[in-house]
């Protein structure tokens, strides 16, 4: 298939600053410079992008994502697209539609824009049959949760406590935990317990009415293997001995960029119980992107043993999705229409 002519300038949500919060900064640049991906990048035309918190707590720093950034600059690493460009060598052909990993920055992957380079590494083709939107939000949220529960699963430790599983990477890894034979203990509040339980939680915590510690501390087994997606309360890793097996780890997923937040990761993984500090194993997932995972999450989604929670805006905007996604409430993924409409006409979709 050949490649359509490109035009001479896109359209991109840029932000300049955002020390007042990127959802002011925000401005549509109509005439926006294309990418130049490298040779072992892609090109892609963005049919859906997806936004996450680290878009604009990383954009927020201030001082910072100046000097990390080249403002201004383009957010959300999350995307589905046609490949306009292939990178050299790969088996990747034009117009072929792939989802993955957009950019080699945080500060300013550059997703949502009509167009954007990916690394070949960091994308995978979408399997037939699935609408190209259901894959817009996996990248950083669904990859996440699986590299948080996947590597964990040991033969006869199947009983895992999800904090969160309302949020962006939360729905994921209930499913992914169901998918691949846990047993799962999740909390939320009050109005996601039927969300939760819909998408497989055998046992849902509802924190607006009950404390999660002390229910956890209840439960009828101990827990093999714990994914923080909240990190608020590091009373539950401290005192995670006393509602988890000896073997037992602690993922810590996201959580605030802060001093205090970091001094609390150094001091989870360093001060040992005696002192003070925590009796389990901690581990702090900090996601790696490669084609494996995106290839068996994909799996799963082709299978129907996951499925997309969101809420799509439209490009024009952006910036009201940002504001939802900063008041901490949305269901599962925010995904943003780019251009679904000059997505190939797919057979099965």
């Amino acid at each position: 298939m050949s490649s359509p002519a490109l035009p001479q300038a896109m359209k991109a949500w840029q932000y300049h600053g955002s020390s007042g919060g990127i959802e002011k900064d925000l401005q549509l640049n109509t005439a926006a410079a294309l990418p130049k991906p490298k040779a072992k990048q892609h090109l892609v035309k963005v049919l859906h992008a997806a936004i996450n918190p680290v878009d604009y707590k990383l954009a927020e720093i201030g001082f910072v994502a100046k000097v990390a950034a080249s403002l201004p600059a383009t957010p959300a690493v999350d995307f589905v697209g046609t490949v306009v460009k292939p990178a050299a060598g790969s088996s990747v052909k034009a117009g072929e539609i792939v989802y993955g990993f957009a950019g080699t920055s945080p500060f300013s992957g550059g997703a949502l824009a009509e167009y954007a380079f990916a690394d070949e590494s960091a994308v995978v083709p979408i399997p037939g049959g699935v609408e190209p939107v259901k894959f817009a939000g996996i990248p950083i949220a669904g990859i996440t949760a699986y590299q948080s529960i996947v590597p964990f699963a040991k033969a006869g430790k199947n009983n895992l406590f999800i904090n969160g599983g309302s949020g962006g990477t939360g729905i994921y890894a209930i499913q992914i935990a169901k998918a691949t034979g846990w047993n799962v203990t999740t909390s939320c509040s009050t109005a996601n317990v039927d969300l939760c339980r819909e998408l497989g939680a055998d046992r849902v915590i509802d924190y607006k009415k009950e404390d999660v510690l002390t229910a956890l501390k209840a439960s009828e087994h101990k827990f093999d293997h714990v994914v923080d997606n909240v990190s608020h309360d590091n009373a539950l890793y401290l005192k995670s001995h006393e509602y988890t097996t000896p073997e037992a780890t602690f993922a810590a997923v996201g959580g605030e960029i802060s001093a205090k937040a970091v001094g609390g990761v150094l001091r989870n993984n360093l001060l040992p119980g005696i002192l003070g500090g925590g009796k389990r194993k901690f581990k702090m997932i900090v996601l790696t992107r490669n084609q494996e995972d995106l290839t068996q999450v994909a799996k799963l989604i082709q299978e129907g043993k996951v499925k997309s929670i969101y809420t799509q805006y439209a490009f024009e905007d952006a910036p009201k999705a940002f504001e939802k996604l900063k008041t901490g409430r949305a269901r599962g993924k925010i995904v943003i229409d780019v251009a679904s409409q000059d997505a190939p006409k797919a057979e099965n979709v």
